[in-house]
C-alpha cells in the first residue's frame, strides 16, 4: 500500500530538521517544496494528502491561488506561526484550511496531530481497496468511496463554524443524515437539532411552525406554541426541501436569517433567535431561482457554504458495500445469517440506483423478506424498475388542466404499488408527506 503523500513548506531549517527525523513524519511519503517555484504552484502539482506549511508570512498571491484551485475543500492543512496578525492567514483558516499551531511551538502535539491524518488516510485506504462490506463511517453517514471521504473532510470543516450551510442532491441520497452529522460534529451538538420539511406544511400553518403563535391568535390557537426557531435554540434548525417554501414565508425567514429576530404569529414582542441553520433541496438552486420557486437573496443567506451529496451510482464499491451494511443490520436484528448471492451483488453493482440510498435500503429489506438464506437477483425485485423507466410515456391529451393531470398521474402510480406511499413518492420524485397532503386533498374534493 502507499504511503499518504505529506507536502511540506516550512521555512524554519531547525524546525525542518526536526520534523524529517520524526517517527511520525517518515511514515508519510514526504515532498518538500524546493526554490525551483512558489509553493503554491508546486503544491497544485502534487497529489498530497496532507499540507504543512510554515512561514514568516503569506502572500495574497498564494491564497488567490489556493481559492481558485478548490484545494482547500479536498486537502487537510497544518499550519504553524509566529502568532503575529496575517490577514492573509486568517483568511485561510475561514475558508475551512484546517489546524492552526503558533510559536512558541507544541512539537508533540504537531505530531500527534499528523499521526491522526495518518492513521485516518492508511484506514481510509485499506478499506477503499478491499471487497469487505466493512465501510467507514462520519457521524451518521457510511461509506468509503473517494467521493464520501472528501464529503467527510468538507463537512468536518465546515462544521466547527456558524456558516448556514446548504445541502444539495438527489433524492434518497442522505441529505438529512448529512444535517444530522454537521451537527453531530458542531458546538452545538449537546442542543437541539429539529428538523421540519418546507414541502409538508400548510401554506396557512407556515408562519406557526416556523415562528410559533400566542393562544387566541387564530381559530384553534387554544394554546401558546412554540415555533422551530424557538424549538432549536442553541443548536441546529434543519429545513428541509426549502424551495418547496412559499415566496411568501420565504421573505420572512429571510428576515430572520439576516436580523436574527422573528416575532411569533399574534405576539407584539420579537424573540431573538439563536440557531444554526441547515437547509436542503433536491433541486439545482440556481435553476429553482430561474424558475421563480427561490428568493435569490434567500438562497445566499442559506448558501454560505453549499455541500453537495453525491448519487449513489458515483459511489463506486459502496453500492456493494451498502447493501452488506443493510442486510447485516437486518441480520443482526433478526437472528438471521441471510447472505447475497454473488450474482445478486452484481445485479446491485449494475443498477444505476435512482432512488439512492433510500432505494437500495428498501432493495435490500423487500430481497430479506422474500429469500430463505441466499438473497438472488429476483429477489431484489430491480427489473419492475428498470422495466417501468424504459416504458414509453403516454401520450398526454391537450387541453386537460395540469392539476387534474396531476392527480390522474398521483393515482394511477399509487394504483400501480398496490397502494405503497413511499415507493409512490419516490418515482414522482416528491416527499412522501407532499404526496399525503396532495392525496388527502383530493379526498377532500370529491
Amino acid at each position: 500500500m502507499n504511503k499518504p503523500r505529506l507536502f511540506m513548506h516550512v521555512q524554519d531549517t531547525e524546525l525542518a530538521r526536526q520534523l524529517m527525523q520524526s517517527a511520525v513524519v517518515r511514515q508519510f511519503m514526504v515532498v518538500a517544496s524546493s526554490d525551483a517555484a512558489p509553493w503554491p504552484e508546486q503544491l497544485l502539482q502534487q497529489k498530497a494528502d496532507v499540507v504543512l506549511l510554515q512561514a514568516d508570512r503569506f502572500e495574497s498571491s498564494a491564497l488567490s491561488q489556493l481559492m481558485d484551485s478548490g484545494i482547500l475543500a479536498e486537502l487537510d492543512f497544518v499550519i504553524v506561526s509566529d502568532g503575529k496578525p496575517d490577514p492573509v492567514l486568517d483568511q485561510l483558516m475561514r475558508c475551512g484550511a484546517g489546524y492552526h499551531f503558533r510559536q512558541p511551538l507544541d512539537l508533540g502535539c504537531l505530531l500527534d496531530t499528523l499521526q491522526d491524518f495518518y492513521q485516518q488516510l492508511s484506514l481510509a485506504r485499506h478499506r477503499v481497496s478491499s471487497n469487505s462490506s466493512q465501510l467507514d463511517q462520519f457521524g451518521l453517514l457510511v461509506g468509503s468511496s473517494r467521493a464520501m471521504l472528501t464529503l467527510y473532510r468538507t463537512l468536518r470543516k465546515v462544521a466547527v463554524t456558524q456558516a448556514n450551510v446548504l445541502i444539495i442532491g438527489e433524492s434518497g441520497a442522505g441529505k438529512e443524515l448529512v444535517a444530522n452529522t454537521l451537527h453531530l460534529a458542531s458546538y452545538r451538538a449537546e442542543q437541539p437539532f429539529v428538523a421540519i420539511n418546507c414541502g409538508a406544511l400548510s401554506p396557512e400553518l407556515v408562519d406557526s411552525e416556523l415562528f410559533g403563535h400566542v393562544k387566541g391568535a387564530f381559530t384553534g390557537a387554544l394554546r401558546d406554541h412554540q415555533g422551530v426557531f424557538a424549538q432549536a435554540y442553541g443548536g441546529t434548525l434543519f429545513l428541509d426541501e426549502v424551495t418547496e417554501m412559499p415566496l411568501e414565508q420565504q421573505v420572512k425567514l429571510l428576515r430572520v436569517l439576516e436580523s436574527g429576530e422573528y416575532r411569533p404569529v399574534g405576539s407584539d414582542k420579537s424573540c431573538q433567535t439563536n440557531v444554526r441553520v441547515v437547509a436542503a433541496t433536491n433541486r439545482d438552486p440556481l435553476q429553482a431561482i430561474a424558475d421563480g420557486i427561490l428568493r435569490e437573496d434567500v438562497y445566499f443567506r442559506l448558501a454560505q457554504f453549499p455541500v453537495q451529496v453525491p448519487p449513489l451510482r458515483e459511489r463506486g464499491e459502496d453500492i456493494s458495500g451498502l447493501a452488506q451494511h443493510f442486510l447485516a443490520y437486518r441480520n443482526s436484528q433478526e437472528q438471521q445469517q441471510k447472505r447475497l448471492s454473488p450474482a445478486a451483488l452484481e445485479h446491485i453493482a449494475a443498477y444505476h440506483w435512482p432512488g439512492n440510498v433510500r432505494e437500495l435500503k428498501h432493495a435490500i429489506e423487500r430481497a430479506y423478506i422474500l429469500a430463505d438464506s441466499q438473497i438472488l437477483p429476483e429477489h431484489l425485485l430491480l427489473e419492475q424498475s428498470v422495466a417501468a423507466s424504459a416504458t414509453e410515456p403516454a401520450e398526454v391529451p391537450a387541453g386537460v388542466p395540469l392539476e387534474q393531470l396531476e392527480k390522474a398521474a398521483i393515482l394511477s402510480t399509487l394504483a400501480e404499488n398496490n397502494g405503497n406511499k413511499t415507493d409512490t413518492a419516490l418515482q414522482l420524485g416528491i416527499s412522501v408527506k407532499t404526496l399525503y397532503n396532495k392525496l388527502e386533498k383530493y379526498q377532500q374534493s370529491d
